[in-house]
C-alpha cells in the first residue's frame, strides 16, 4: 500500500491488490468503536462490500467467532454482535427515502454502533460525521484507489489509521 496525505482530514491511498484492500478493512477494524460511521463509496464492484465483510469478519474473530456476512443488498441492514458494539452493515441502494433510516432504526444505530454504509449518498441532509472511503477502479486488475476523508469526531480515527498505513 502505498499511501500519500492530502491534507489535515485526508487519506490517499494505492492498494495494490485484494491482500492490500484486506489490510485496510483489518486497520478500520482496529480503529472501530460505537458511534463511528463509516461511508463506502465508489462505483459497482469497486470493493465496499469486500472491504466491509473483512473488517466484520476481523471483529468477529476477537471473540472466536467465524460468521458468514452476507451483503445487505437485499435485507438493506445486517447487524452483528462484536466485542464491545453491535456492528451495523448497510446497503441504502434500495433506499427510496430518508423517512426509511428511522424506520430502519438506522438514525440510533449511527450514534451507539460502528456502522458500514454502502451508498451513503442515499443518506441525503441525514448524513452523520463520518469517516468516507471512497473506492476506485487502480490500473491493475485487482488494484483500487482509496481516499479516505473524515468530519467531526471520525477525524480521530483517521489519524489512527494514517498511523497504521502511513508507517
Amino acid at each position: 500500500m502505498d499511501a500519500a496525505p492530502l491534507e489535515t482530514h485526508s487519506l490517499s491511498l494505492t492498494l495494490e491488490d485484494r491482500g492490500a484492500t484486506l489490510r485496510l478493512a483489518e486497520a478500520l477494524a482496529h480503529c472501530a468503536k460505537s458511534g463511528l460511521v463509516v461511508l463506502l463509496d465508489g462505483p459497482v464492484g469497486a470493493g465496499k462490500t469486500t472491504l466491509a465483510r473483512h473488517a466484520i469478519q476481523t471483529l468477529l474473530s476477537r471473540a472466536g467467532r467465524i460468521e458468514d456476512v452476507p451483503s445487505p443488498t437485499f435485507t438493506i441492514v445486517q447487524t452483528y454482535d462484536t466485542p464491545d458494539f453491535e456492528t451495523w452493515h448497510a446497503d441504502l441502494y434500495r433506499l427510496s427515502s430518508t423517512s426509511e433510516l428511522v424506520e430502519l432504526g438506522l438514525d440510533i444505530a449511527f450514534e451507539t454502533a460502528f456502522c458500514l454504509v454502502e451508498w451513503p449518498d442515499r443518506l441525503g441532509a441525514e448524513t452523520p460525521e463520518h469517516l468516507r472511503i471512497l473506492l476506485s477502479y487502480g490500473v491493475a486488475e485487482d488494484a483500487r484507489e482509496a481516499t479516505l476523508n473524515a468530519t467531526g469526531a471520525a477525524r480521530e480515527t483517521l489519524d489512527q489509521l494514517k498511523k497504521v498505513l502511513v508507517a
